[in-house]
């Protein structure tokens, strides 16, 4: 990408200029001879870049639609948020979000099993879906000549999903080998899920998304269609569409198939706020591993949380690239680990800074601890410097921007922060904080949130040749939280 297209989108922040405003009219255009009680509103506007304009629009039924017109190709891309993710679930019912995703692709009222996928193929286009802990989507990229099969076939399966015993079965059956594989037989899925789990104790945070296995086989149709009958509402959903798309028309066809269906009674989204953890917490256990693998997570800020992008940056400076403080001492000069990442979970609700560290054979988990601890404390006590916070600065803002240099990337980080933290301009206050985080933040952030007091750590270690359990397998230290 050129360097004058990344120019282009960083006038992302300009959105919040005040300009005359063309939708104005294209509303009253859309909305001539409609019944008050049907006309369509505008909620919320944003410029940026050379002229580009995102809309967002909102039907009687609670529905609402973000619009960003880019002719610069002749496609676009179609995404439907719904604001449910497994924090929406109940012990005993885990998974339910997730299972969804997979029979949504399934039989309607009136397509076959696998229809939806095929024809959506043969006018050139493809599809995917995600769930995950705050939110669920489905995508769609196509030609610009097909916004009609779009609007026509998710509108079909918001409202006509057919939930019989046969297709939930199967669903079921899919979803637990996927189960087996991206966790139960995944060194790396187990570990995370050990960590969220021992980390949590109250918050639905402690499930993971794809949910426990005896909950996964034991949903019967009547859980999925209560579940569809919640959750799958207008009101809960969020069309995102970017591309060659004319929006006058996109709102008069999203009206036609989506304006009849009713909106429902969503449950109230307060979750229980977890207790204050007042000790670590250690967990170790036997896996086919060649040599230890540490997981560690200490308790971090919700994505609404102004640390939040600090913390974001302290990560950064441990692990942004091979020149990162931690890279260097962990993979390049110490040599005792291959590999060494750190995250800060983006989730509605205060979740967890992750850190996973691969050891290399011969070295144990409890040197990377060290020196872990020692990057963590340097943080805590003093200042970044400036070059370091530069570099940290421009590589999260690069990332940023280039994921809104396609109409899928836009698409996703439009929906991801309307659903996530209920408005898609907060989109530009991330990126300003970005842009604005100081040394003193981030110094701030590490000494709120990286106490030794408020960590989990996960300790993988390989099994014994020959079998019986080592004896460190399976030790617990500080497991509660007071």
């Amino acid at each position: 990408m050129a360097p004058k297209d990344l120019v282009a989108i960083a006038l992302l922040t300009a959105g919040c200029a005040a300009t005359p405003s063309p939708t104005v009219g294209l509303l009253a255009r859309v909305n001539h001879r409609i019944d008050r009680s049907e006309r369509i509103r505008l909620a919320a506007e944003a410029t940026f870049g050379a002229g580009q304009r995102i809309s967002k629009f909102e039907l009687p039924n609670g529905l609402r639609i973000i619009v960003s017109e880019d002719h610069a190709a002749p496609v676009f891309s179609y995404h439907t948020w719904f604001r449910v993710g497994s924090r929406n679930e109940r012990e005993g019912k885990t998974g339910l979000a997730h299972l969804f995703e997979h029979l949504m692709f399934n039989e309607t009222e009136s397509l076959r099993a696998g229809e939806f996928d095929r024809i959506l193929e043969q006018a050139g286009g493809e599809s995917n879906a995600a769930t995950w802990v705050d939110w669920t989507f489905y995508h769609e990229n196509l030609p610009s000549s097909k916004l009609d099969l779009a609007v026509r076939l998710e509108a079909d399966r918001m409202q006509h999903l057919v939930l019989q015993d046969p297709q939930v079965t199967s669903e079921k059956e899919v979803v637990a080998n996927e189960r087996r594989y991206s966790v139960d037989d995944s060194v790396e899925g187990s570990l995370n899920e050990l960590l969220y789990k021992t980390a949590f104790s109250r918050h639905p945070y402690h499930w993971p998304t794809i949910g426990w296995m005896s909950d996964i086989e034991s949903f019967d149709t009547a859980d999925c269609r209560s579940f569809y009958r919640t959750y799958y509402a207008p009101n809960n959903a969020t069309l995102v569409v970017v591309g060659d798309v004319d929006t006058a028309r996109l709102l008069r066809l999203v009206r036609r198939h989506y304006g009849s269906i009713a909106r429902q009674g969503i449950p109230g989204q307060e979750f229980p706020r977890e207790p204050r953890q007042r000790r670590e917490r250690r967990v170790t256990v036997e896996k086919p591993v060649a040599a230890d693998r540490l997981q560690v997570g200490w308790r971090g800020p919700a994505l609404s949380d102004p640390d939040h992008v600090a913390l974001t940056v302290a990560n950064e400076v441990l692990f942004g690239g091979r020149s990162s403080r931690l890279y260097r001492s962990l993979v390049t000069r110490l040599e005792i680990a291959s590999s060494a990442r750190g995250w800060v979970s983006t989730f509605a609700d205060p979740g967890l800074y992750e850190v996973f560290v691969e050891l290399r054979q011969g070295h144990r988990a409890a040197e990377a601890e060290r020196v872990i601890a020692t990057a963590v404390s340097g943080l805590r006590r003093e200042l970044v410097p400036d070059q370091e916070m530069e570099k940290a600065r421009s590589r999260l803002e690069l990332q940023f921007l280039q994921g809104l240099t396609t109409a899928g990337g836009k698409a996703e980080q439009l929906g991801f922060h309307e659903t996530t933290l209920g408005d898609f301009r907060t989109m530009f206050d991330r990126l300003e904080a970005i842009r604005n985080v100081t040394a003193e933040d981030v110094r701030r952030a590490a000494r709120r949130f990286l106490r030794r007091t408020n960590r989990t750590a996960i300790v993988a270690v390989p099994e014994p040749p020959g079998g019986g359990p080592s004896p460190a397998a399976g030790t617990e230290a500080g497991r509660g939280s007071e």
